[in-house]
C-alpha cells in the first residue's frame, strides 16, 4: 500500500514554514539594528529583540548565542560585509581620483549614512569604554578596513600625480571627518530637529568634498606676482 501523498494545503504550509525559518536570521538582525540604534548596546535586551522579530528568546539563541554575537552579526550585515564590494568598485573605477572620492562619499551616504546603520557609529563612540571586546571587534571589522579603503584612494591619486604628496596616516582622517560628523548629527540633534543643519546632507558632503579636493589636488604653480610699480612697500 503506497503512502498517502500530502495534501496541497499541508505542503503549502510546510513550504511557508521553511521560508519563515530561512527569513528569521534577517528579521532578527533587522530588529536588533532598530533596538541597538534606538536604545544603545547596554540597554537593549535580547528578549526585546526576539519580541520585535516575532519569535521567542530561545529561537533567537538558536541563531545567535549571545547579545555580543548578535551585535557582531548586525555590524557584519550592515557595514563590515560591504568592504569587499567597495574594494571591487574601486579596483574597477576608470575615472579620475577626484571622481573616485566624490563617488565614495555619495555611495557611503546612500548605503550607510542615510540608513539606520549609521547609528552604530554613535553607539560605539558613546559606549566603547564599557565594552572592550566589542570595540576590538569593531576596530578590526570596520575601522581598519575603512581606513585602508580611503588610503587606497589617496594612494591612487598620488601615484597618478593627481594628488600632492602628503602624510596619508593623517589625511585618512580628513576624509573620514565629514562622514563621522554627519552620522553623529543624524542620531543626536538631527533626530530632534531635522532641519537644524541648515542644508541637506548631500549639500554638506559636496561642499566638504570640494574643500578636501582643493587641498589634495596638484595645482600648477601660480605665476609670480608682478613687481611693485614703486619698488618699495
Amino acid at each position: 500500500m503506497s503512502p498517502t501523498p500530502p495534501s496541497p494545503s499541508s505542503a503549502a504550509a510546510g513550504t511557508k514554514r521553511e521560508r519563515r525559518k530561512e527569513a528569521r536570521p534577517g528579521e532578527l538582525l533587522e530588529a536588533a539594528l532598530d533596538l541597538f540604534v534606538e536604545k544603545g548596546f547596554a540597554a537593549t535586551r535580547v528578549d526585546e529583540v526576539a519580541a520585535r522579530a516575532g519569535v521567542s528568546k530561545g529561537t533567537l539563541f538558536l541563531y545567535f548565542p549571545s547579545k555580543e554575537e548578535l551585535f557582531k552579526a548586525v555590524v557584519r550585515e550592515n557595514i563590515a560585509g560591504r568592504f569587499a564590494e567597495w574594494n571591487d568598485e574601486l579596483e574597477a573605477f576608470v575615472g579620475t581620483t577626484s571622481e573616485v572620492l566624490r563617488y565614495c562619499y555619495k555611495v557611503w551616504w546612500e548605503r550607510i549614512g542615510c540608513t539606520k546603520a549609521s547609528g552604530i557609529t554613535k553607539l560605539m563612540l558613546s559606549e566603547a569604554q564599557n565594552f572592550p571586546e566589542i570595540v576590538q571587534f569593531y576596530q578590526q571589522e570596520v575601522i581598519l578596513p575603512g581606513q585602508a579603503l580611503i588610503r587606497r584612494i589617496l594612494e591612487r591619486g598620488v601615484a597618478r600625480s593627481e594628488f600632492r604628496a602628503m602624510n596619508l596616516d593623517y589625511t585618512v582622517y580628513v576624509v573620514l571627518a565629514p562622514m563621522i560628523f554627519l552620522m553623529l548629527w543624524k542620531h543626536s540633534i538631527g533626530a530632534c530637529v531635522p532641519d537644524a543643519l541648515g542644508m541637506t546632507p548631500e549639500q554638506y558632503i559636496e561642499i566638504q568634498a570640494d574643500n578636501i579636493l582643493h587641498g589634495l589636488c596638484v595645482r600648477p604653480d601660480a605665476p609670480p606676482s608682478p613687481p611693485s610699480s614703486t619698488g618699495t612697500f
